[in-house]
């Protein structure tokens, strides 16, 4: 089975996860602009941030036989230094349209502060504009509060439901999300947020329309792998497979599709890899390694499959 991560922190990753994940199967992912755990001071960091998303991270990644996407934003805790983001807000409409980019993300709150408003208006406000995906980050404190609220901006400044995708859902909110038509996403952690023994319960209750699973791997304890581990725990629940693959890998196509980006194709053909290949004269390899040219093959050898 093929599977996408459509939220992986990967610039936070190392290679040894990207060839994990692929040989469990993940093809394609999604690193959606986030907070890298300590405050940027300038602009020009999130200029090189930027840069490297759409840069470096995607050759990094088809590497190892996974095709890397993004989103560009400015996220919520950052929101609330007012001076840097109204530089960074200057930034984003030079990186929103670059090849790989399928959406405008993740933003929305943190606080729930006055800042994090205004910048998650404005960033929606980008993307109907551009006609993107937008992807939701929902805050830790407050969840429903800050989802249901953030569902509420997003049709007050005419974006379509079917155009956001709502993530780190729960119990607690993923009724909302579906009654109101927007995507729901949900990110499987080993110790917070969801595990897949709980993701397995939403599925038999909601069905798999407009549900996706991801890792939302990042610089924290984090697993790569919780997307195929998922997967393999419903079909061990009785789940149908079709069933999976939706949830797994084709509502995460079908929303981010909507940027125009991102094609079935793209990892369909062309699936050698040359590890001779340079980016900007740096390669993955370090001396004395053999590089991979050819072929990688997936195994459906995972680690336990259990994120309670």
């Amino acid at each position: 089975m093929l599977f996408i991560d459509p939220h992986a922190h990967m610039t936070s990753r190392t290679t040894d996860d990207y060839e994990r994940m692929r040989q469990a199967g993940i093809v394609a992912l999604i690193e959606p602009a986030f907070w890298l755990g300590q405050p940027r001071t300038e602009a020009g960091s999130f200029k090189d941030y930027f840069s490297s998303l759409v840069g470096w991270e995607r050759f990094r990644a088809s590497q190892f036989g996974i095709r890397h996407y993004c989103t560009i934003g400015l996220n919520s805790k950052e929101a609330n230094n007012e001076p840097l983001a109204e530089k960074v807000m200057e930034l984003l409409p030079l990186y929103i349209c670059k090849e790989g980019v399928v959406g405008v993300g993740e933003i929305g709150y943190d606080d729930q502060t006055a800042a994090e408003d205004k910048y998650f208006r404005l960033q929606l406000d980008l993307a109907r504009e551009n006609n993107m995906p937008v992807q939701i980050h929902t805050p830790h404190r407050d969840k429903k509060t800050g989802t249901i609220r953030s569902m509420e901006v997003c049709l007050e400044h005419n974006i379509a439901p079917g155009m956001v995708i709502v993530d780190h859902n729960n119990e607690e909110t993923v009724r909302d999300v579906l009654d109101r038509g927007f995507w729901a996403a949900f990110t499987i952690y080993p110790n917070s947020k969801m595990g897949n023994e709980r993701m397995v319960e939403i599925v038999k209750q909601y069905g798999t329309e407009r549900i996706i699973v991801n890792s939302s791997c990042d610089w924290g304890i984090s697993d790569p792998l919780s997307v195929p581990k998922t997967a393999a725990l419903m079909l061990e629940k009785g789940i149908l497979e079709a069933d999976v693959r939706m949830v797994c890998y084709q509502n995460a196509l079908t929303a981010f599709g909507q940027s125009g980006q991102m094609q079935e194709s793209d990892w369909l053909e062309n699936t050698e890899v040359d590890q001779r290949e340079k980016f900007s004269d740096n390669s993955v390899l370090r001396g004395g390694q053999t590089p991979v040219i050819g072929e990688i093959e997936s195994s459906n050898d995972l680690p336990s499959n259990l994120i309670r």
